[in-house]
């Protein structure tokens, strides 16, 4: 059973190749596969983004792929970033522009007002571009007022884990990949996958190819 990650990120493929593999799927990314679709972003939310990513590229490699969407959403910003988060400073957008103009927005809100929380979806595509599985995830936190720590990537070293008293940014990779939200995403799609093959959907789907 074989499935493409919507992701030129080797290491997002690995950790999901890690939870998939006693299942006995194969999981590539969009750097193993020729000629993959370079799917532009027009949706309003992460799960419409996750899907239209999904469906277009499976359709497009004609194989079953998990897309996902993903960003930071501010309480005291009405959920700013969101789907803009990469492009928050504009179109040449750099994560220290991103992060300067959100500390910029939230200048003037006290510490018990900066809630924050990192917003994942996940959509599966079968190779007709069918939406066949979707999960979410979300892991809460607060906005600091300076960055800390340099792992992580984005706003990691601004979003601190309230009950660690530390940013992303200096908990490092393996914390992070326990507490995020697109761990959780992922861990909630296993089962769903699982669930497709044993049933024989994901042959069946495969087959008419």
């Amino acid at each position: 059973m074989h499935l493409v990650i919507g992701t030129t990120n080797r290491d997002k493929g690995r950790e999901l190749a890690e939870l998939l593999a006693p299942h006995g799927f194969t999981v590539r990314t969009l750097q193993d596969v020729d000629d993959p679709l370079d799917v532009e972003e027009t949706g309003d939310s992460f799960a419409a983004n996750a899907r239209l990513k999904a469906s277009e590229q499976a359709r497009h490699l004609g194989c079953w792929v998990l897309a996902d969407d993903s960003g930071l959403e501010a309480d005291a910003l009405d959920g700013a970033p969101g789907i803009y988060s990469a492009r928050f400073s504009g179109d040449n957008a750099t994560n220290q522009s991103n992060n300067a103009k959100l500390l910029d927005e939230l200048s003037e809100v006290p510490a018990n007002k900066r809630g924050a929380h990192y917003a994942c979806h996940v959509a599966v595509a079968d190779p007709t571009g069918e939406i066949r599985a979707e999960s979410s995830g979300i892991c809460r936190g607060r906005i600091r007022t300076e960055p800390a720590g340099s792992n992580g990537f984005g706003y990691d070293p601004l979003f601190e884990i309230i009950e660690m008293h530390r940013t992303f940014g200096e908990l490092g990779s393996r914390v992070k990949s326990a507490l995020s939200h697109r761990a959780r995403a992922m861990r909630a799609i296993v089962p769903k996958l699982v669930t497709l093959a044993t049933k024989g959907d994901w042959k069946a789907a495969t087959e008419k190819q």
